[in-house]
């Protein structure tokens, strides 16, 4: 059994994003520790990337802070290794294809199975092209997870049957970011991916509030919080251990 299962086992799982190197190695270790004891159930941990497409300024801007001070693919892996001395959270990897190809597909997965990563979301990695990825991550245990977007309604139950790990449902069109309002057919799209798998679905894109929080968390087997948490660390920095905890503590206590 994966190990991404656990963050679903017996509640709602609460999962976090930040940027690795954001603002510094040992600060996104202190803080994926402080996100655990907080109530995350796993962390998406971001390799920062000069072009990451899907996301918006306030996840741009912190990938370019981390690559400023030095962060590596390398160094995510080591930071990966790190958290693993003080914690058996899931942990799934962030990144573009890009990375991972100029790496290789066969030391990148080795290296993940290694330091001790769960899986890996890959927004670029186009369907049909995922099986050369696929079969590398299946070789190291790596649960390569699935994207599914507002658009893929008729492909919804093809991109479903064979999902690992968790599915990501995209709230909505568009760059990562909080949004005020969600007016996808979250309910509908749920319905059509659980009448083929019984893969969890995590919502994410947007969510920031405790109303968002609830209503998702309802519908859903989990929720994803990713640019509300990067924007705390970009305004308070290395002092930003406790507002995490109060902000992410408050929104777990509601689901």
């Amino acid at each position: 059994m994966s190990n991404i299962n656990k963050a679903f086992e017996n509640k709602k799982a609460f999962i976090g994003f930040l940027t690795a190197g954001d603002p510094c190695f040992d600060k996104t270790v202190e803080f994926i520790l402080d996100m655990e004891k907080a109530g995350c159930t796993l962390i998406e941990i971001g390799i920062p990337f000069s072009d990451p497409i899907a996301e918006g300024p306030v996840i741009q801007e912190a990938n370019l802070r981390a690559l400023a001070k030095g962060m590596t693919t390398d160094k995510c892996f080591e930071l990966v290794q790190e958290v693993r001395k003080h914690s058996q959270i899931p942990l799934v990897f962030l990144t573009y294809l890009n990375p991972v190809y100029h790496y290789g597909y066969e030391s990148f997965f080795k290296k993940s199975k290694e330091v001790g990563l769960d899986g890996i979301i890959i927004p670029d990695l186009p369907y049909e092209e995922r099986d050369e990825v696929n079969d590398v991550c299946t070789l190291y245990d790596i649960d390569l997870i699935t994207l599914i977007a507002p658009t893929s309604i008729e492909r919804v139950k093809m991109l479903s049957e064979n999902a690992k790990g968790f599915i990501y449902l995209v709230s909505s069109m568009g760059v990562t970011g909080t949004r005020s309002t969600i007016e996808t057919d979250l309910e509908g799209l749920i319905t059509e991916i659980r009448s083929v798998t019984n893969t969890p679905i995590a919502v994410g894109f947007g969510i920031h509030t405790q109303e968002q929080v609830q209503k998702y968390s309802s519908l859903a087997d989990g929720v994803i919080v990713g640019s509300a948490i990067v924007k705390i660390i970009a305004e308070h920095g290395e002092e930003s251990s406790d507002i995490l905890k109060d902000y992410i503590g408050n929104l777990v206590k509601i689901k």
